[in-house]
């Protein structure tokens, strides 16, 4: 598949992060924040990002303007975990992870074998991320490749970077739902071979969960990423205290829940896992020494009582994370209301989450935690043109809480306090406009 974009000029106020940093104190060096900026794209690419005074030279003569003086354009964000078959079941009541799979996901899960009510949820799930300024994601499909398929093309549609993969899933769980270590590796690999690549779309191998794959099973997973050593591992990992007993129950040989991944060739660069609230210190060790990555699910932690996430011992251990909505534990596709929730979250453990930081880990953060921090994640030039317009004023508490902010800093620290997907003007993918507020595209 061959992308074409072409070129789009953007003017406004424009917010990103410059570079990658090794501690949360050196991000405030590294904000960028333009007044009065102008961004040229083409072919998806950013091709030029700077003042509008500096611009004039660089302005194609036969290219409208689009100007958006009042709100402000930050990097498009990035979600490092969500599922998409669960976005039907956001908010079921009253349970924790192992009973709340059993009651609830399982079930709305077996239905993703129709391809046609694959496509269906896929179509609105994408839809929402663009709503949502959401631009990419590291997302769970189902057991089923027809729900790979049906995800991978509902994101083709938008030229949109998306990471997903079949979940594998051998034991402990319905028999509708279950496939076989072979199955698994033969399905996996046939998906990997037609679309990782393929476009913008990225493959990840997909073992739902320790407690759910036998070793047989992890150990094929392990196989197909030493095949395959550029597609992602993407799982769950130390959410509850009951799960990591169970791991401990199941894989006695290993020592610890990590172990059973990293003794089968599972961490690594692009090896993203979820939650990890409950990390023993020989975890985070591993965690640095192999470059995997967290996905920080806040408001997932939060419903299902799973626990406090210890951000700030991400930067103490020099361990990547992300932000991630975890649908349908979590309760919003919004990653506004991710980092309101993540704020809150570490306030209970005496710790702050500045504005700046948020907007890091949203962003740049993100990309560096999915291994994509030269492609997305700023406004550099030569980066993929994903962008997000943000209007600050979407409510009259908003507008009289930012007449109100003293800085920029300030004004973007209450949209992350108060925001959600009204604040979304418009969504931009590869250079073009995929969501615009109230409109068709």
């Amino acid at each position: 598949m061959t992308l074409a974009t072409p070129i789009t000029v953007v003017r406004g106020r424009f917010l990103d992060i410059q570079n990658i940093v090794s501690h949360a104190s050196e991000i405030a060096e590294q904000v960028r924040y333009i007044e009065d900026g102008v961004l040229i794209t083409e072919q998806g690419k950013i091709r030029w990002f700077g003042p509008w005074e500096a611009a004039q030279d660089h302005l194609p003569t036969d290219v409208e303007i689009q100007h958006y003086p009042e709100q402000l354009i930050i990097p498009g964000m990035i979600d490092t975990h969500i599922h998409f078959p669960q976005t039907e079941m956001v908010g079921a009541y009253g349970e924790q992870l192992l009973s709340w799979l059993n009651t609830y996901t399982f079930p709305t899960e077996i239905q993703f074998k129709d391809k046609a009510y694959a496509q269906e949820i896929a179509k609105f799930f994408v839809n929402e991320l663009l709503k949502n300024g959401t631009t990419t994601a590291l997302v769970f499909c189902t057991v089923h490749p027809e729900s790979v398929d049906a995800l991978f093309e509902a994101a083709e549609q938008h030229q949109m970077r998306l990471i997903a993969g079949k979940v594998m899933m051998d034991r402990h769980a319905p028999e509708a739902l279950c496939d076989s270590a072979e199955s698994a590796y033969v399905d996996s690999k046939a998906l990997i071979q037609k679309w990782h690549g393929q476009g913008r779309a990225l493959y990840a191998i997909t073992p739902r969960f320790a407690p759910t794959s036998t070793p047989e099973q992890l150990e094929r997973a392990g196989q197909l990423k030493a095949e395959f050593p550029d597609v992602y591992v993407h799982t769950h990992l130390s959410e509850n205290k009951d799960e990591i007993a169970w791991v401990k129950d199941l894989f006695p040989h290993q020592n610890g829940y990590l172990d059973v991944y990293h003794h089968y060739g599972l961490t690594g660069q692009r090896s993203v896992f979820a939650h990890c609230v409950h990390l023993e210190d020989t975890e985070w060790k591993c965690m640095h020494d192999t470059n995997s990555a967290i996905a920080f699910c806040p408001t997932s932690n939060l419903f299902l009582g799973s626990g406090l996430f210890p951000l700030k011992k991400t930067w103490d251990q020099q361990v990547k994370v992300g932000l991630g909505t975890d649908i349908g534990a979590g309760t919003s596709f919004s990653l506004l209301q991710t980092v309101n929730e993540a704020y809150k979250v570490q306030q209970l453990q005496g710790d702050k989450l500045s504005a700046y930081e948020s907007l890091y880990h949203a962003t740049l953060g993100g990309a560096k935690a999915l291994d994509l921090d030269d492609k997305l994640g700023n406004f550099n030039v030569g980066k993929e043109a994903d962008f997000v317009v943000l209007d600050l004023k979407a409510t009259a508490l908003q507008q009289l809480r930012q007449s109100r902010a003293k800085s920029i800093e300030d004004s973007l620290f209450a949209l992350f306090t108060m925001g959600d997907d009204r604040n979304i003007e418009a969504t931009y993918i590869y250079g073009q406009k995929a969501y615009q507020q109230n409109q068709s595209i």
